[in-house]
């Protein structure tokens, strides 16, 4: 699906560099990867690791491609796609990791009908286990669709949706990783509560939240399966699950997903 193609970046920071060192390890010749960056020390950084070539010329790198990755902030979209106007032509396949930035605007910025689908990683793609919502824009066609999910497959898992659902997957996939990291966080602090160690007890937090994360992928359960295995009629589980339901603790993370996800919307309607 990628053969041939030439991939570029329009910003070179962290999510972009995780999708390099995906597409590299699986089999993307870096010679077909272009970065326009420019902050020099790290176009350094880029082509000296990975060997891809970079630029601080946002137009040069998009007249090269046939697919490009917008990975810079929402708060210099309309500067960056100024840049390369010209050189965006109906030929070419525009890929936006921009948070709030819908497609809708991304095309009103070109006089040509633009090819634009429109993502939503998050920062497990940098361990190359993401988990990434794919939506397409107006005229995207079902070749870009699967481009895009060969490219974001690379550094995980996604899942396609229509655009409306963007906001819902910005909730609880990409704000999600911070809702993991605060219990894990909680879990770790109630161990040093109860006499662990600190590093003991982050040590075990951690196991357990990724051992039950692997647990639950491998054997393909609902949540509420494995939890039924592990909690004894009168035992310890079940004391703590009656805590965790007073405290509301599935309504509060709900929640979070809903507040998260009315903020993405509000973001939308200023882009």
């Amino acid at each position: 699906m990628l053969d041939g193609k030439q991939i570029g970046f329009i910003g070179g920071g962290n999510m972009a560099e995780a999708l390099i060192r995906g597409l590299v390890q699986g089999g993307v010749s870096a010679g077909s990867l272009r970065v326009a960056e420019p902050l020099q020390r790290r176009r350094e950084y880029l082509a000296d690791r990975y060997k891809v070539e970079v630029s601080e010329n946002n137009a040069a790198v998009v007249e090269r491609c046939d697919v490009l990755l917008m990975a810079v902030k929402p708060q210099v979209a309309s500067a960056a796609l100024a840049g390369i106007s010209a050189q965006l032509t109906a030929e070419k396949l525009l890929i936006s990791m921009m948070a709030g930035v819908p497609s809708a605007a991304l095309e009103a910025a070109f006089l040509q009908p633009v090819r634009v689908v429109r993502v939503m990683p998050n920062t497990p793609s940098l361990v190359l286990q993401g988990a990434t919502g794919i939506a397409p824009g107006a005229h995207a066609l079902e070749q870009d669709l699967a481009v895009t999910q060969a490219i974001f497959g690379m550094v995980g898992k996604c899942w396609v949706v229509d655009e409306r659902l963007i906001d819902a997957v910005t909730g609880l996939s990409g704000s999600g990783p911070a809702y993991v990291l605060t219990f894990i966080e909680a879990l770790s602090d109630a161990g040093v509560k109860n006499g662990l160690p600190r590093e003991t007890a982050f040590g075990l937090a951690l196991q357990t939240v990724l051992g039950t994360a692997s647990l639950l992928a491998e054997t393909g359960d609902h949540p509420a399966v494995l939890r039924e295995k592990v909690t004894s009629p009168g035992g310890t589980t079940i004391a703590g699950l009656k805590a965790l339901e007073i405290g509301s603790f599935r309504g509060t993370v709900m929640q979070a997903v809903d507040a998260a996800t009315a903020r993405s919307v509000e973001l939308g309607k200023k882009a």
